[in-house]
């Protein structure tokens, strides 16, 4: 798996949340699970600042959860991960912190979470993908409108 640890959670978005939520239960039976803080689900504030007199205003809100915990194993190791989610799913937002931090220290299933992470970047390209097909044939070429305009003038 070549994805930085950064784009792990985009990835992995890319399957239901039932699953997510299964896998990262499968993962942590032998683990003792500690919140650093809490699962929470509400609302973020997306804040612009004003160009003319450098006021902040809010241009809207978005759903927005999230958790970070440790993880340890009865060996001693141990094992933090977190994650933030654009969904209303606290719940959501624990099982993605469980599997960060479940792969990134390769506690034991591991490999699971990577094949998940790595199926997810590959629904994830398709989508963008298909996003840039459908964007460039959109794309108007406005060079196209400045040559008629000339022969115009020529008549």
């Amino acid at each position: 798996m070549n994805l930085e640890r950064k784009d792990w959670i985009r990835a992995l978005t890319a399957h239901p949340a039932t699953v997510l939520n299964a896998l990262a239960e499968d993962v942590t039976a032998g683990c003792d699970v500690k919140f650093k803080s809490l699962p929470q689900a509400g609302l973020g504030l997306l804040t612009l600042t004003d160009g003319a007199f450098h006021e902040p205003y809010y241009l809207g809100e978005f759903p927005l959860s999230a958790c970070s915990i440790e993880l340890s194993l009865s060996d001693g190791r141990q094992a933090a991960g977190g994650a933030q989610v654009m969904a209303d799913d606290a719940e959501l937002a624990r099982s993605l912190a469980i599997l960060d931090a479940v792969l990134a220290a390769r506690f034991p299933g591991w490999e699971r979470v990577s094949a998940h992470i790595e199926s997810g970047a590959k629904q994830r390209a398709e989508e963008d993908r298909r996003r840039r097909a459908m964007l460039a044939a959109t794309r108007v070429d406005f060079a196209m409108l400045n040559n008629a305009e000339d022969d115009d003038d020529e008549c």
